[in-house]
């Protein structure tokens, strides 16, 4: 099974790192093996970093969905920092322009939403690419496990 993670930027105190993980692991544990990050901040990163945490112990592919190659060039330098070392750890690196254009961040979702059998999601606002990519999934009949 492949699981395709969309989510908000700004993690509220309703998701915990220890709730997500364990949604993660269940996902793992039940036959999810490949799972497609967006390696946007927040909920993207998030989730990459835990799962690449328990591919040690379980048998899972993390591939990466950057929608351009300079995806991280307005990051802070820690997110930075933790965007390349996560991106550098990722068993499939799938890079879909070398410079931003308009619209290329809803094209690497509606990329990942193609390529899942699912999408597990962090939506809590009915507006952005969050939001888009629920309603994408919807369109084309995809389950979606809310978080």
């Amino acid at each position: 099974m492949k699981c395709a993670l969309t989510g908000h930027r700004a993690v509220g105190k309703d998701l915990t790192r220890a709730a997500l993980e364990k949604t993660l692991r269940e996902l793992a544990e039940k036959g999810t093996d490949t799972f497609f990050c967006g390696m946007a901040v927040g909920f993207d990163m998030l989730c990459c970093e835990i799962l690449l945490s328990l591919r040690e112990e379980l048998p899972l592919r993390v591939v990466a969905c950057v929608p351009c190659a300079n995806q991280s060039e307005r990051f802070s330098s820690d997110q930075k920092r933790l965007y390349e070392r996560l991106l550098a750890a990722c068993d499939e690196k799938i890079v879909l322009h070398e410079r931003y254009t308009e619209g290329c961040m809803f094209e690497r979702n509606r990329y990942m939403v193609d390529a899942c059998d699912f999408l597990l999601a962090y939506l809590r606002t009915q507006k952005g690419g969050t939001f888009y990519t629920v309603n994408y999934a919807k369109k084309k009949g995809k389950s979606i496990l809310f978080v």
